[in-house]
Order: structure tokens, then sequence, then C-alpha cells
């Protein structure tokens, strides 16, 4: 009897001393996203939250960021990508696979999501925890978020009213944007973010809409040379941004990491990150003023003409959600009552 205890003591020894080394292994995740090394995305925010991650878990988790999606595929694959375990973390723009959030999409709606993105970012991620989680039960989000002002950038053409934009190629970052160019009588064209630049040289668009943030990444100082800004605290579109783990790779994590990753995600990053870009546009700002390109602001009568075109879009985005089985009405009144009470 004493042999079988003096076995057993040794065998749980050996579980413990296990238990403790796979505890200590340090954990590598992959963070795949879609922009350049030099973007702000990548110094101001992967980076030092990879660092975070790393200092808070005393060195055990590690993050080895991957740009300009160094390790294949497209960006609109990036979140299968997340979601099957290509990888374990990416940042990637919902609009890009249109109608597969269809609930989150009520935020990139003409005029509803507020101008600054510290105000929009708090009213998706409650929008996102109330009306919209099922949409996300794939993964394990650790963001989800929108950004400031929207920006329409052309080439030799000042775009002011809807009836400026009638014949261009445009652009459109999401359905909604696509659409609304549609209504107004352009011509809208979908294309990733990555392929912007080349899109511009070769004159397969005539302008494109982003936030500022985006103008030293994809080169639009470079590549247009008009600017219109829309006025108002309301912004003419944005796009909902997904910041999303692999699900099972965040379940394997030990209960102390899994509260790592926690404290460094959720509503806090989804804030901090609106904030972020508002940060970013202002550079992106003053480098289009470097270049001395003019930036005309949409305001008065001609800021009306445009919310008076869009405005049928909300009736049909209600229909649609209807249709669903959603209340259609309802989302859009809570995702406004969301702005207005982040608006404060």
């Amino acid at each position: 009897m004493r042999f079988r205890y003096q076995v057993f003591a040794v065998l749980a020894v050996f579980l413990l001393a296990a238990a403790n080394e796979t505890r200590a292994q340090p954990v590598t995740l992959k963070l795949h996203h879609f922009v350049p090394a030099h973007s702000n995305q990548q110094k101001f925010w992967f980076e030092p939250w990879a660092k975070k991650l790393e200092q808070d878990s005393g060195g055990r988790l590690k993050v080895d960021i991957y740009p300009s999606m160094q390790l294949g595929g497209r960006q609109p694959q990036l979140f299968d990508q997340a979601r099957d375990g290509v990888v374990d973390i990416v940042w990637t723009v919902a609009g890009t696979t249109p109608g597969r959030f269809p609930r989150l999409e009520v935020f990139e709606l003409p005029f509803l999501s507020h101008a600054i993105g510290e105000k929009t970012a708090p009213a998706v991620w409650e929008f996102y925890e109330t009306f919209a989680k099922q949409e996300l039960k794939e993964v394990k989000p650790l963001a989800v978020w929108g950004f400031g002002k929207g920006i329409l950038f052309s080439k030799d053409v000042v775009i002011k009213t809807p009836a400026d934009a009638k014949g261009l190629k445009l652009r459109a970052s999401n359905r909604q944007t696509n659409d609304a160019f549609a209504l107004i009588g352009a011509h809208p064209q979908s294309i990733p973010p990555p392929g912007v630049p080349e899109a511009l040289a070769k004159g397969v668009v005539d302008g494109v809409v982003f936030p500022y943030d985006a103008v030293i990444p994809f080169k639009l100082d470079e590549l247009t040379n008009r600017v219109s800004e829309f006025g108002g605290d309301r912004t003419f579109y944005n796009s909902v941004l997904l910041f999303v783990m692999n699900k099972a790779k965040y379940e394997a994590l030990p209960d102390d990491l899994k509260k790592v990753i926690d404290a460094n995600s959720g509503a806090a990053l989804s804030r901090d990150l609106g904030r972020k870009w508002d940060e970013w546009d202002q550079i992106g700002r003053a480098a289009i003023l470097k270049r001395n390109t003019p930036i005309h602001v949409i305001d008065g009568a001609d800021l009306a003409a445009w919310k008076t075109a869009t405005k049928p879009m909300f009736a049909k985005w209600i229909e649609e959600r209807n249709k669903a089985g959603d209340k259609g009405a309802e989302l859009v009144g809570a995702a406004e009552a969301l702005v207005a009470k982040y608006s404060q």
C-alpha cells in the first residue's frame, strides 16, 4: 500500500511539473492585416498592442505581425482566415464582404455615424454587444468600431453636390456607399483598399472614399488632387471595422493568458481605436495640405442635397431587415440613439 502511495505521489509531482511547464510555454500569435508596414495602424496600434500583451503576460504571449497580406489571400478573405485558424488574429473591414454582417451594416448608412471616431466607436461596440453578437459568433471579437469623418478624394474634379459626382467612377468602400453613389448617378467601383493606388494611377476610378488616415498608406496625397469634406457632425459614410481572433486559439489559452487578452480588448480598445483614427486623420489631412491640395467643405444647401439624395437608403435597409425577420426601424433607431448617447 505504501508503495502505491509513493507511486501516486511521484506521478502527481510529474503531472504538476508537466502542467507548470505547459503553462509556462510562450504562445506566439500571428496577426495578419492588409495595410503596409509604414501605416499608422502598424506603428501606433499593432506594435504597441503586441508589446503590451508581451509585458502583461510576462513574456508568455508574443505577436508576430504580417502587414500587406504577407501570409497570402486577399483582404476580403481575412475574416475567414481568422475563423478557420489559418492565422490567429486579423484586422479587416466588414463591408468588404457585403451582406455578411447585416445588422452591423446600419452604421454604414449615410449620415448616421458621428464624424468623430471616438464618438462612433463605442456606439458600434455597444450595438454589437446588444444586437449583433450572432454575427461574430464564429470568432473571438477583440474590437468592433467605426472611424470618424469619411472624405471624397478625386482627380481633377471638385465634388460639391451630388450632381458633380454624376457619371464619375467612384470607389465605394462598402455596400452602402456603393448604393449611395448609384443613387446620385455615379458609377460605383468595388475595390478593396490594397488595390486603390493602382486603380487611381491607371485611371480605373476618378475618385475614392476613405477617412483621412488612409492618405499616407494608399498614397492619396500623390494620386489625387482634389478633396471634399462633408460638414456637420455626421459622416456621409463609415465602415465597421473588425479586430478578431480565432475562437479555438483563444479558448485553448490558459486562463491567465485569456485574462491578458480580455484586458487589452473589448469596449475600451474599441473606443481607443476610434480616438486613434481621429489622431491619424490629422496626420493624413496634414499630408494633403502639404501638397497644397484644395479642400472643399460640403455644407449648407449642398450638404442638404446629399442628405436628401441618400435618404431613400434608410427605407431600403429597413425593408431588407424586415424581410430577414428583424425589426429594421428599431435597429436604425437603436443605432441612432447610441450615436447620440456617445455624442454628449
